[in-house]
C-alpha cells in the first residue's frame, strides 16, 4: 500500500488542507473508491476505512493482482468532518456540485479539480454516496442514464436492487455524471446511514467491493467470493427511479413508523402514522398503495407537510 496526497491546499492559520489517497498496485487503472464527499458522511467514511483495512490485508497475503491499480480516497472534506457540517466550512457550498471542476476557481471548485485529474484515470470508479433528504436506504446501486452506464456491471455488486434515474440539470456537476462523461464506468453505493455508522450494512458494502473486485480481476482466488445476494436467487432488481412511487406527508405531525428501508409491504399495510405534536392525537396513515419494498424512509421523528416519507419499489 502506499499512502499519498491527492490534492494539498496550503493554510495560513491551521493545518494544510490534505486529500489522502491509499493506492494498491501498481500499472493498469482499473479502480478508484470515493468516500465521504461531505463532512457528514460518517458511514461512506467508515465504509472506506473498512475498505482500506481489507485491501492491506489481502495485499498482504498476495491476493491482489499487483500490476491491477487501485485508489482509495476515504474523505474528499476533511475540513468539514472536524466540525460536522455537510458542506464546505466557507461558503456553504457542495463539493459534489464542482466536477470536473476548475484549477483557478472557488475553492471546492479547485477540490473538485484535483481529485478529479486523479480519478478520472481508473476505467471504473465508484462512490459511497449520500441522500440530499435525511433517511434510511435499503442497500442499492445507482446510476445516471447518460447513455454510458453499464447496468450489467452494477448488477456484479450483488446488491438487491439496481436504480437508474435520468439526470437533472444540477447532476452534470457530479463526480458520477463526470466519470461517465469521461470514460469511467460509475457507480454509486448507498448503504442505509449518512450521519451515524451501520457496522452491518458497511460490512455488506465490504464485502460487495470485494465481490466486484473479484468480477473485474483485482482480487484473486477465494477471497473474493463473499455472502452478498446468496439468498436474493434471481439476482438484482433493476428500477427506473420515474417508477418509484413516493409518498409524501398530508401534514405536519411526529412520524411514527412500522417498517423500515428494506421490508417488503402489501397494498394496504399501515407504514405509519403522523400524531399531533401537542395532543399526541392520530392525524393521518399512511398505509402501501401497492406490493413491493421501502427503498428509502425518512427518518422518525418531526416531519412537516409534503415531506417525501417513502420511496417504494412496486414490484
Amino acid at each position: 500500500m502506499k499512502e499519498f496526497d491527492v490534492f494539498t491546499i496550503k493554510s495560513i492559520y491551521r493545518d494544510d488542507f490534505r486529500v489522502r489517497g491509499y493506492q494498491f498496485g501498481e500499472g493498469e487503472k482499473t479502480l478508484c473508491i470515493v468516500g465521504a464527499m461531505r463532512g457528514n458522511e460518517q458511514q461512506q467514511l467508515y465504509i472506506s476505512s473498512r475498505i482500506v483495512k481489507r485491501l492491506s490485508e489481502l495485499e498482504s497475503r498476495g491476493m491482489l493482482d499487483p500490476a491491477k491499480e487501485v485508489l482509495v480516497i476515504p474523505c474528499c472534506n476533511p475540513y468539514s468532518v472536524n466540525i460536522s457540517k455537510r458542506f464546505w466550512t466557507i461558503d456553504n457550498t457542495d463539493i459534489n456540485r464542482m466536477f470536473p471542476g476548475y484549477n483557478e476557481g472557488e475553492t471546492t471548485q479547485r477540490i473538485a479539480a484535483g481529485i478529479f485529474s486523479s480519478a478520472q484515470q481508473y476505467s471504473c470508479g465508484i462512490q459511497f454516496a449520500s441522500f440530499y433528504l435525511k433517511g434510511t436506504f435499503a442497500p442499492h446501486v445507482r446510476m445516471m442514464e447518460t447513455g454510458f452506464e453499464d447496468v450489467g456491471m452494477a448488477m456484479k455488486f450483488g446488491f438487491p436492487y439496481v436504480v437508474i434515474r435520468k439526470p437533472r440539470p444540477f447532476d452534470t456537476t457530479t463526480l458520477n455524471y463526470n466519470w461517465q462523461i469521461w470514460n469511467t464506468s460509475a457507480f454509486s453505493l448507498y448503504t442505509t446511514t449518512t450521519e451515524s455508522i451501520d457496522p452491518v450494512s458497511a460490512s455488506r458494502a465490504v464485502e460487495a467491493i470485494i465481490r466486484f473486485l473479484g468480477v473485474i480481476g483485482v482480487v484473486r482466488g477465494g477471497s473474493a467470493k463473499t455472502s452478498v445476494q446468496e439468498d436474493q436467487g434471481a439476482g438484482p432488481l433493476v428500477v427506473h427511479d420515474e417508477n418509484l412511487l413516493n409518498l409524501r406527508a398530508d401534514c405536519a405531525g411526529f412520524f411514527e413508523t412500522y417498517v423500515k428501508a428494506g421490508d417488503p409491504v402489501r397494498k394496504g399495510q399501515l407504514l405509519a402514522i403522523l400524531t399531533d405534536p401537542y395532543e399526541g392525537t392520530e392525524k393521518s396513515r399512511i398505509t402501501a398503495p401497492e406490493d413491493g419494498a421501502v427503498l428509502f424512509m425518512h427518518l422518525p421523528g418531526l416531519a412537516y407537510a409534503d415531506t417525501s416519507l417513502f420511496r417504494l419499489i412496486v414490484r
